[in-house]
């Protein structure tokens, strides 16, 4: 398989386990406690083939922050949170990044 869609299945995984997290409510709802574990243990073995390809910093910068972004707006909808206009630009900077490092190194 190609490591961007092992890099792309990390970052599916770590959003989910970041929103089983948030629906743990701290771990004191147990069941989505250990979803959030076995999502982030799915993402990281996701992760670890896609580093074998993509160098290991372009593929965490790029793992993490398209996380962030995701998590971010996913806390907007599901959650009700709120974000101010400066919250937002710099999370936009953030994806600005993760799309430039994934413009820069070669795809296999």
């Amino acid at each position: 398989m190609n490591a961007w869609i092992f890099l792309g299945l990390a970052i599916a995984f770590e959003v989910s386990g970041t929103f089983m997290l948030k629906l743990s409510d701290g771990f004191e709802k147990w069941q989505w406690g250990v979803g959030s574990l076995l999502a982030y243990s799915v993402s990281f073995w996701m992760l670890a083939p896609a580093v074998k390809v993509i160098p290991v910093g372009v593929a965490y910068a790029i793992w993490s922050g398209c996380g962030i972004v995701a998590i971010s707006m996913i806390g907007v909808f599901a959650f009700e949170e709120r974000l101010n206009a400066l919250q937002f630009g710099f999370i936009a900077m953030i994806l600005i990044g993760a799309v430039g490092l994934n413009l820069t190194v070669q795809h296999s």
